[in-house]
């Protein structure tokens, strides 16, 4: 496509228009800021930045969900390049014909109830990720990002988080990093960018749209043995994420400004709140944007909340991870005002150092589902550090040693990813986005649902030999229940009949009924309540 030429495209999908220098300009990436401004047929006004592609070329990224006629211009700190400013075009944008639902139903956004999340037009969004953190690099072969792809997708994954950037785990430039096109930047300050390095990650990051599967893209890392702040500095993190907005912006991605940073950022405070400021400002589609800390925000009057939904940390050791006050990490963010989505994006890995299986990935799930998370991230020993035969793919914290030699493949194929497609398949058939949490309605369980209309309860797996099922309190009397219990393992059900209403028409003083049969195994199970429609 050409500057100048009308376009023509479909709603939210992304065109990109490339535009030539006329002049040559010494150090380009850190000299020459371009934006263009698109005008939608509404009249509405967004300045997205472009992005120096090499040699002589730069390109804007636009979508829009608004039908009809979009007028553009560009504006270039350079004025005189008459390659680059005052260049005038038109998009026409017709509706959206496919069935992909990252174009369907429009830009995700925070639900209404700001608890979870929505497409533009209302439909919910179930937040199910994998984490992929160091998978745009040749490690993972295009042929195995494919693959990779596909088995995710049909395990009912619409979340990957990725990085796009300085690699947890590594030492900056490291070989390790390289993609098909050689290393992002090449210098550690982050001043002299490879295009091509982005050229080959463009590849991956559409293939997972494409796929119907939103990237979260991860634009650093910030623990202190592979702190970015330290490495690049505030300004040179601004330019990077200028380069991740301009690329990346266009499309239906989430933001996470970096990882494993200062809780304090979340409400304004340090210099990575500065970058998520500068982000903020500079994202004409708005994206929603988090960063990855242990905690959730503060809370507190005065906070300039610089994000959008609430990541917090779980464990990796898998006895911790399950543990009262691993969840009370969630919970505790889930308490705070104004409301705002929640979910875990980082807890115990399948697999990782040999434990966290398939129980546990399962519990962990459940009982932040049921305890008001607006989606939840899973991980896999293999995957999140693109492990193959004979390089791990990771050089640990301590003394260079790895965590595991598991390879992506064989993570892949862990149990634990097809049961939480087998739990988020159960939940969409209900308004799961509803849901709120009510403990007091299954002690020592987790337990959420709706009042009236639909109950569900989680058992975790106990000692051997034990039968016992949740004792459920407080059915509402005038309901015809229907009860079954729910195999997460397998999807199997266990039908346990229909409690019938106790009380008589317009009884106002029937009192609550309860609820209490064996398990069908000593296992975990899900236990559902659903209201019987006449």
């Amino acid at each position: 496509m050409q500057a100048g030429a009308e376009i023509r495209t479909e709603a939210n999908l992304m065109v990109e228009i490339p535009f030539q220098a006329k002049k040559a300009h010494a150090d380009p990436f850190k000299n020459i800021m371009l934006d263009v401004v698109f005008t939608d047929p509404q009249g509405d006004q967004k300045t997205v930045p472009a992005f120096w592609a090499g040699g002589g070329t730069w390109k804007v990224r636009y979508a829009s969900p608004v039908v009809g006629a979009h007028r553009y211009h560009t504006q270039c700190s350079h004025a005189d390049d008459a390659g680059l400013h005052g260049i005038e075009g038109r998009i026409e944008i017709k509706p959206y014909a496919g069935k992909n639902p990252l174009h369907r139903y429009g830009p995700i956004r925070v639900g209404k109830d700001g608890r979870h999340f929505a497409h533009a037009d209302g439909t919910p969004f179930f937040w199910l990720g994998d984490t992929w953190w160091k998978c745009l690099c040749k490690r993972m072969t295009w042929k195995g990002f494919q693959e990779l792809t596909t088995d995710r997708k049909a395990k009912g994954f619409t979340v990957v988080q990725i990085v796009c950037g300085p690699y947890p785990d590594e030492s900056f430039l490291e070989k390790r990093i390289e993609n098909e096109g050689g290393m992002p930047y090449e210098t550690r300050d982050f001043t002299i960018v490879n295009p091509k390095y982005f050229d080959y990650a463009d590849r991956r990051i559409q293939h997972l749209i494409d796929s119907g599967i939103a990237p979260a893209i991860v634009g650093a890392w910030g623990r202190s043995d592979c702190d970015s702040m330290k490495a690049i500095g505030v300004e040179g993190l601004k330019r990077h994420w200028r380069y991740l907005v301009a690329r990346y912006g266009a499309y239906p991605v989430f933001w996470i400004l970096a990882g494993e940073i200062p809780d304090a950022t979340k409400w304004g405070q340090g210099p990575w709140a500065e970058v998520a400021k500068y982000v903020r400002s500079i994202d004409p589609y708005h994206r929603l944007l988090t960063c990855h800390t242990g905690h959730g925000r503060r809370g507190t009057d005065g906070d300039a909340n610089v994000i959008d939904y609430d990541m917090v940390g779980g464990n990796h050791d898998e006895s911790v991870a399950v543990s009262a006050k691993t969840l009370a990490i969630l919970t505790t963010a889930y308490a705070k005002d104004p409301p705002m989505p929640v979910l875990v994006g980082e807890t115990c890995y399948e697999g990782h150092m040999q434990q966290g299986f398939g129980d546990v990935q399962r519990h962990i799930f459940w009982m932040n589902m049921l305890s008001g998370a607006a989606g939840h991230t899973y991980g896999a020993a293999g995957i999140w550090h693109a492990g193959v035969k004979g390089d791990p793919g990771h050089s640990g914290a301590w003394a260079g040693q790895a965590y595991d030699w598991t390879t992506w493949k064989q993570g892949m194929k862990y149990p634990g990813a097809t049961q939480l497609g087998i739990g988020k398949k159960l939940l969409e058939k209900y308004p799961w986005s509803r849901f709120e949490p009510h403990l007091e309605w299954a002690p020592g369980c987790q337990a959420a649902g709706i009042p009236g209309e639909v109950r569900f309860v989680y058992l975790p797996r106990r000692n051997i030999y034990n039968w016992s099922g949740p004792e459920v309190k407080d059915l509402d009397p005038h309901v015809d229940w229907h009860v079954y219990y729910f195999d997460p393992a397998t999807g199997r059900t266990f039908d346990q009949g229909t409690i019938k209403a106790s009380a008589k028409e317009n009884d106002k003083a029937a009192k609550p009924v309860g609820f209490k049969k064996n398990v069908p195994s000593p296992q975990d199970w899900v236990l559902v309540f659903e209201r019987v429609k006449h």
